[in-house]
């Protein structure tokens, strides 16, 4: 068979699909309708995880440790154990907070500046703002650094700003689980509606489906417009849900830049990207080929052409 024949079958059997869909338009819009919503709940989910990503600057990996020397380290002790830290392979960043500097801030931000003015002598140590490197920022390795700095005599405590981190990090870790059960759920979803629908199809159309055995038509020709359904089905779904999920960016737009101007913020709610908008239409794609593909295996083998 050549290669312009086999083209214009399928597209007759495209074309016959198409049309066959737009015979039915209530059915059509409904079936869509199933499977786009269906297609929408796990995007939206994705959407949401990347813009609580993006609206806390990706702040997971910002695990900071405050070590507080005792109070009678001098400056220029607290410099030298400065330029100790910055030599360790796991320490990607040093601040020295002088006393005086830190005194003079809590003063100007703290409204206590006539009080303090009381003060005979600086109350508040030296501090070393540590930051980890990317690779040094698991629990095990904080807790090894931790107590690297505590071992030091000149050091009073120790502190390691993680917790929320590893809040955070746990919420999201829920969320990308709850993502993957909920995709993996819908998708099953689809592939039962999109079955079920090419199962109602091909019982309606048994009749012709014997004649075009009985003249020799085989499986796979009888199979390729049932497929091209799915996929259309499919297809159409992932647009719908891409648009679902659009609205409900636009939407929820103004709302969510309001929020973050409360707090502070210019964050603007992101919408889908371009790799986002391909994936969703490509496993709408798949899964309407899937689940065409599964039905019509299975259903028109049970059908045979009658002597």
């Amino acid at each position: 068979m050549s290669l312009g024949v086999a083209g214009a079958r399928h597209m007759q059997a495209f074309l016959g699909s198409l049309g066959r869909l737009a015979r039915n338009p209530f059915a059509t819009i409904l079936t869509l309708l199933v499977i786009g919503l269906a297609l929408a709940l796990p995007a939206a989910l994705q959407i949401f995880v990347t813009n609580a990503q993006a609206a806390t600057g990706d702040f997971a990996n910002a695990v900071d440790l405050s070590v507080y020397l005792k109070t009678d380290v001098p400056l220029a002790k607290a410099e030298q154990l400065a330029r100790s830290a910055r030599e360790r392979a796991a320490v990607a960043e040093v601040t020295l907070i002088p006393a005086d500097k830190a005194l003079e801030e809590f003063r100007t931000y703290s409204g206590f500046g006539v009080a303090l003015e009381a003060l005979k002598e600086n109350p508040l140590p030296h501090v070393l703002h540590v930051r980890p490197r990317e690779a040094a920022s698991s629990t095990a390795a904080l807790e090894s650094l931790r107590r690297y700095f505590a071992a030091w005599p000149e050091v009073d405590i120790v502190q390691i700003d993680s917790e929320w981190v590893m809040r955070f990090n746990a919420i999201l870790e829920v969320l990308r689980r709850l993502l993957v059960i909920a995709a993996a759920l819908l998708g099953a979803g689809v592939l039962a509606v999109i079955g079920n629908t090419i199962r109602l199809e091909i019982l309606n159309r048994r009749a012709e489906i014997e004649v075009t055995k009985l003249v020799g038509g085989s499986n796979g020709f009888v199979r390729r417009p049932f497929l091209y359904t799915g996929v259309l089905y499919g297809f159409g779904g992932a647009v719908l849900a891409w648009l679902i999920v659009e609205a409900a960016v636009a939407v929820l737009g103004q709302p969510v830049a309001t929020l973050a101007q409360l707090y502070g913020s210019r964050y603007i709610l992101q919408g889908p990207t371009g790799d986002d908008i391909g994936s969703l239409l490509a496993a709408g794609t798949v899964l309407g080929w899937l689940g065409a593909w599964i039905s019509a295996a299975r259903h028109l083998r049970s059908i045979e052409p009658r002597a």
